[in-house]
């Protein structure tokens, strides 16, 4: 399945939408996605699955990268 990581840089950082980045990501589940990108120091604000029409709309957008862990 394919998640996309809504994070900030540091766990340090509060939550702000306008620094809020973006990851796509394969993982059987939630709590995979999150193990993957745990030594990474990144503020987790949300992880959702995507699939269907949402994943056509996201392939579309030029920043779309998958990242291979």
């Amino acid at each position: 399945m394919l998640f996309k990581v809504y994070y900030q840089e540091s766990i340090k950082e509060v939550p702000v939408r306008e620094k809020t980045k973006t990851l796509y990501i394969e993982g059987e589940s939630v709590r995979d996605v999150r193990t993957k990108i745990a030594d990474r120091g990144y503020n987790v604000e949300f992880v959702q699955e995507v699939k269907g029409a949402y994943l056509e709309y996201e392939k579309q957008n030029e920043d779309f990268k998958v990242l291979e862990i």
